[in-house]
This record gives structure tokens, C-alpha cells and sequence, in this order.
């Protein structure tokens, strides 16, 4: 038996299979780099594409609450342009309101005797509700104070003269019915006025 030889073959096998598993190692090692480098990939891609999601529903965001801002600023600009023109028609009517109110007071004054036009009439009434306003030694938050008195008092006086005046103007409208009414009776007097009607004189 040539022991040599038998240790050459069993040296040659195992050296085949040595190299047969390092083979083996180093195929399994290349896919699994392979693997790790696809899904690496894979991350990242699904990384961006988040990224690229949130990035689409930030803009989204930001364009809705711009809408929103825009919407809200063009309200608000609404809403100031009617409550300005609301005031000036208020501040027309009251205005008118007060020239009526002028005329009246001057022909009830002149009934008396007085002969007051509607300016003096205007001075005295303002001389009379006039008060001093003593603001030289006030602070700034007892001023503010002041001025919010007095705008709520001019507030009232507006609000008891747009009273008196649609009261007036309810009173002028039922004399003028009942005026009309009058008119009409006696019209109705004059036109049916007295006949005989079954041997009576009505």
C-alpha cells in the first residue's frame, strides 16, 4: 500500500473541498451584498419618496392655509368696507335726522315766541349738555376712561334722538291718516248730506 499516495488524494480532496466551501462562502457573501445593497436601496428609495410625499402635503398645506388666510383677509376686508358704508349711511341718516329735528324744535321755539333758528338752537342745547372736561392732571389709562364715557354717552344721545325722531315721524304719519279720514267724511258728508228717505229727513 503506497501510504503516500493515499495521503496525497485524502490532502487533494480536502483541499478540493476546502475550496469548494470557500466558493460556496464567497457566492453566499456576493448575494448577501447583493441583498443588502438592494435593500439599501430599497430604503432609501422609500426614504425619498416619503421625503417627496411630505414635501407635496407641506406645499398642499401651505396653499390650503394661504386659501384659508387669503379667504379670511378678503372677509375681513368685506366686512370693514360694509360696516364703513353702513356708518356713513347711518351718520347720513342721523344727520338728516337732526337737520329735521333742528326745524322742528326752531318752529316750536318760534310758536313760543323765542324766534330761535336751528343753529342757536343747536349752540343752546350743546351749551347746556356741555361739560368741562378737567383732562390736564388725568393719566392715560383714566383718559381712555374719559373718552369711553363720553363715547357711550354720545351713543345714548344718538340712540334717544333716532327715538324721538322715528316717534315723531309715527305721530306725523297718524295725524296725516287722520287727516285723510276727515277729509274724506266730510266729502262723504257733502256727497250723501241730508234727504228725505221714507218720509224722514235724514
Amino acid at each position: 500500500v503506497d501510504f503516500d499516495d493515499i495521503h496525497r488524494k485524502r490532502m487533494e480532496k480536502d483541499l478540493l473541498e476546502l475550496h469548494t466551501l470557500i466558493d460556496v462562502h464567497f457566492e453566499q457573501r456576493k448575494k448577501d451584498e447583493e441583498e443588502l445593497i438592494y435593500l439599501k436601496e430599497r430604503i432609501e428609495r422609500r426614504r425619498s419618496e416619503r421625503a417627496e410625499i411630505q414635501r407635496v402635503r407641506a406645499e398642499k398645506e401651505k396653499d390650503r392655509q394661504n386659501r384659508i388666510a387669503e379667504e379670511r383677509h378678503r372677509k375681513e376686508e368685506e366686512e370693514a368696507k360694509r360696516k364703513a358704508d353702513d356708518d356713513a349711511k347711518k351718520k347720513k341718516v342721523l344727520s338728516g335726522m337732526g337737520a329735521n329735528f333742528g326745524g322742528f324744535l326752531a318752529k316750536a321755539e318760534t310758536r313760543k315766541g323765542k324766534r330761535l333758528t336751528g343753529r342757536e338752537i343747536k349752540k343752546k342745547t350743546l351749551a347746556e349738555r356741555r361739560q368741562p372736561l378737567a383732562i390736564d392732571s388725568m393719566r392715560e389709562d383714566a383718559l381712555k376712561q374719559r373718552a369711553q364715557d363720553m363715547w357711550n354717552w354720545i351713543y345714548q344721545l344718538e340712540s334717544e334722538k333716532f327715538d324721538l325722531i322715528e316717534h315723531m315721524k309715527h305721530q306725523k304719519y297718524e295725524i296725516i291718516v287722520l287727516l285723510n279720514r276727515i277729509q274724506h267724511a266730510q266729502k262723504f258728508k257733502k256727497v250723501h248730506g241730508k234727504g228725505k228717505v221714507g218720509g224722514r229727513w235724514k
